[in-house]
């Protein structure tokens, strides 16, 4: 079960800093478990590859959270800010405030609905240039690239795939997950 509280962005950043899963989205505070075991191989051969990937800028990963307003602070599962990006630290250095150029989130049974429908939302109104999703259990990923304020659908990839990435160019989903 999720445990939920209202709060604002400035709250929020008020509470201790925790181990727990926790993240500010439409103003509830979502508490989580900690991910299965598939979801923390999967993120760290993600965070792995991408580190190979990134021309520039900082690569980062849950928990850290990325204030995008007064009602959202998510903790991405892995997050890119480019060089000049509009995402800086936090005056406190705490935190990030902006939108990311890339997110990657994993999906989980308890955040699968989150992931594909509020998060997707926010990014894509906040302006976060990609929005990949990937199903660790399926071991499928979604990939949206932001056009005009709206985002469009690269594709779904498996195992065997390759994508291109307007941020990043070419991507091995093979190398994005972990082994069999």
């Amino acid at each position: 079960m999720v445990a939920r509280t209202r709060l604002t962005a400035a709250e929020y950043h008020e509470l201790p800093e925790t181990t727990q899963s926790m993240q500010l989205i439409d103003g509830e505070v979502i508490l989580s478990p900690s991910p299965e075991i598939v979801h923390q191989r999967t993120s760290r051969s993600a965070l792995l590859y991408l580190e190979t990937r990134i021309p520039n800028g900082e690569l980062l990963y849950a928990p850290m959270d990325v204030e995008f307003d007064e009602h959202n602070t998510p903790q991405p599962d892995l997050f890119w800010i480019s060089e000049g990006s509009r995402c800086v630290p936090a005056e406190n250095g705490k935190y990030y405030v902006g939108a990311p150029d890339l997110i990657v989130e994993l999906l989980s049974p308890g955040t699968a609905l989150q992931d594909r429908r509020d998060k997707f939302r926010l990014y894509e109104r906040h302006g976060v240039r990609e929005y990949w999703i990937i199903d660790p259990h399926e071991r499928l990923i979604e990939s949206w690239s932001l056009v005009d304020q709206k985002y469009v659908r690269i594709g779904v990839f498996g195992d065997e795939d390759k994508f291109t990435s307007p941020l990043l160019g070419e991507i091995e989903v093979a190398k994005l997950l972990p082994r069999k």
